[in-house]
């Protein structure tokens, strides 16, 4: 035995006498088998398979994803070994791997600007012999004379050569600007796969302890950020009468630095990152305001389900107050985080393109600001009073904060047997499992999803669905007449708020919006503008009188709406008409006559339902009068 040979063995003696032991550190694969897409985020599943000698081991995970929410991590299949430690951390020094059309891009960028920088030497070169033919031109001297052959020639020369260079200068001028044209292309193309260079990976190192020499299937769950999906409906309805086939389909997308190859998808409706602590409700006690007070009223927060569309560029919609429902001019509709923003005009409408933000604020003097994700390419919002503006009182919070922990833990004391869930099929194959909160569709085939955050459409589902088709006109608002449907028990179908894409009788009519979160019994949606039902509303020549009596203005009012089908088959039309509501003693409105409508008191809308044959023509006809103080004016 060599000297080196005894040696070591000593040192592993003296190691295992003083109870050191050595720790074993390897770098190690893995593979993502599933992925469970939220609303916003998704949940990775990763799969490694190891074997670990006796003792204490530390395993790097590597080229994983920056964006990991580190309190999410989760690891199984540890048998008998134990964990010591879990730390979640970024490789500044190591990038994420392009993908070969990015890289392609890259290396066309790098030869362009080769050929840009070659084109500007030879400028300079043409300059340069520009510069030295002109600082030599003077022919002769004071005592020699040029003669007239030798003019000629050096003119010719001068003449030729520079009109050479000049060409030779424009031509690399019209190079240079050919190539920066395609890099413009090129960079262009680069932001719309939002390549970013600065984007690390992520590594998560286990330290484990092991007795034995052991084999392990690990399975490694955690949460990231930069991905998630939204719903988009295709409403498709061949003729009236028929029933409606919808087409419920999944946007896909991902930016988290790792792409998806070959996964099990899971779209689940939850959202982990919204708050899911219960609110606390504290007394509350009224008091006179004093100058000093600078109070700030506190209001829920609406329940909205709503998710950021990344698809939507442009939005435009209706701003108008929930107190009477009236369109609100000089709203401030802005982008949040940025400078972006517009406002509505007189009747309330406003449309902005969007640029980097995913929230539009809404804002006005007296109303409460509303906040919400940019979810559709029509928006309408409706904001309520702002109570804080009442002088009158102030509203003082007091009470004992309640043991959140407490309250956590008797959640999880909710036993897992009570967690009733049930699943079956979509037409597609994808398994639904509805679960206490949430709905998640099992995708029957494997996909990937390149971390480009480009848009993958997935099929989730399709209905044939009855419904009930109704046409709809509001003069007062819009002269058009609009096709609805009417679809009842739609709570079975787990839809969510989203835009939906309208084709009837084979052709695109446009975009409607679907919002199952109503609290009616049924969904109606509408299908588009039919031309072929012409409505006019125009005021009745006899209520066009203005009276004063005593120190009242009395003005009589009246309309009537004519209605015409065009259409080759009868037809049902319900018509809505307003009439006008006071908000001050002072003005009082009556003689109210809606005839044979279905009015509504409390609101002033008065609701007609026609039947109207081919070609024919029917009008409905309301009146009123307003009477108030005759120095006072009346926006009627």
């Amino acid at each position: 035995m060599t000297a080196q040979a005894k040696y070591s063995r000593i040192l592993i003696l003296l190691l295992v006498l003083f109870g050191v032991q050595l720790t074993q550190a390897f770098q190690q694969p893995s593979k993502i088998k599933t992925v469970t897409v939220y609303l916003d985020g998704a949940e990775i599943n990763r799969t490694a398979t190891l074997k670990l000698n006796s003792g204490k081991s530390e395993i790097t995970f590597n080229g994983l994803s920056p964006y990991i929410d580190e309190s999410s991590i989760q690891v199984s299949g540890l048998k008998d070994v134990s964990i010591l430690s879990i730390n979640f951390g970024i490789n500044y020094l190591s990038q994420k791997k392009q993908s070969d059309s990015i890289s392609t891009l890259q290396n066309e960028l790098k030869s362009l600007d080769g050929k840009i920088q070659f084109q500007y030497d030879l400028i300079a070169g043409y300059n340069e012999e520009l510069s030295l033919i002109q600082s030599n031109k003077q022919l002769g001297n004071e005592t020699q004379v040029v003669s007239l052959e030798k003019l000629k020639s050096f003119a010719t020369y001068y003449r030729t050569r520079i009109t050479e260079l000049k060409t030779a200068i424009n031509q690399s001028n019209s190079d240079i600007r050919t190539h920066q044209e395609m890099r413009a292309n090129i960079t262009q193309q680069l932001a719309e796969l939002n390549v970013d260079k600065k984007v690390q990976t992520g590594e998560i190192k286990l330290k484990l302890n092991s007795d034995i020499v052991t084999s392990l299937h690990l399975k490694l769950k955690y949460n990231i950020n930069n991905a998630g999906w939204f719903p988009i409906y295709d409403l498709k309805a061949e003729k009236i009468n028929s029933p409606i086939r919808l087409e419920y389909k999944a946007h896909v997308f991902q930016n988290s630095g790792c792409d998806w190859t070959d996964v099990n998808l899971v779209l689940s409706t939850n959202d982990p990152n919204t708050n899911n602590e219960k609110p606390i409700v504290n007394p509350k006690y009224l008091n006179f305001i004093s100058a000093n007070n600078n109070y700030q009223s506190q209001r829920a927060t609406r329940s909205y389900n709503y998710k950021y569309n990344p698809l939507i560029k442009t939005v435009s919609g209706v701003v108008s107050s929930s107190d009477d429902g009236l369109a609100l001019p000089g709203v401030n509709v802005i982008e949040k985080g940025t400078s972006n923003g517009t406002q509505t005009d007189f009747d309330g409408r406003y449309t902005l393109k969007t640029t980097r933000g995913n929230t539009l604020t809404y804002s006005y003097v007296g109303m409460n600001t509303e906040e919400l994700p940019i979810h559709s390419s029509t928006m309408n919002v409706i904001l309520d009073s702002d109570v804080s503006s009442l002088d009158e009182v102030v509203i003082v919070g007091y009470g004992t904060s309640e043991n959140k922990s407490l309250f956590k833990r008797s959640q999880q004391k909710i036993d897992a047997d009570l967690i009733n869930e049930t699943e079956n099929y979509t037409a597609n194959g994808n398994i639904i499992e509805t679960g206490i909160t949430n709905t998640s569709f099992k995708i029957d085939k494997t996909y990937s999803i390149p971390s480009d955050g480009d848009i993958s459409v997935i099929e989730i589902d399709q209905f044939s669905i009855p419904a009930t088709y109704n046409y709809f006109t509001a003069p007062i608002i819009n002269e058009n007449v609009f096709l609805t449907a009417k679809i009842g028990n739609w709570e079975q179908y787990n839809l969510l708020p989203a835009e939906a894409n309208v084709y009837f009788e084979g052709s695109y009519s446009g975009k409607t919006n679907i919002n199952p979160s109503a609290t009616t019994d049924s969904l109606t949606v509408s299908l588009g503008v039919d031309p072929n039902i012409v409505v006019k509303r125009t005021q009745r020549n006899d209520f066009k009188k203005s009276t004063f009596i005593g120190n009242n203005k009395v003005i009589q009012k009246g309309f009537e709406i004519e209605i015409k089908n065009n259409k080759q088959v009868d037809i049902q039309l319900t018509v809505l008409d307003r009439i006008p509501k006071s908000q001050n003693k002072a003005i009082k409105i009556d003689d109210v006559d809606t005839r044979n409508s279905i009015y509504d008191k409390e609101k002033g809308i008065a609701t007609w339902t026609l039947n109207l044959k081919s070609g024919g023509t029917k009008n409905v006809k309301n009146s009123y009068t307003v009477k108030y103080p005759k120095e006072k004016r009346v926006n009627l």
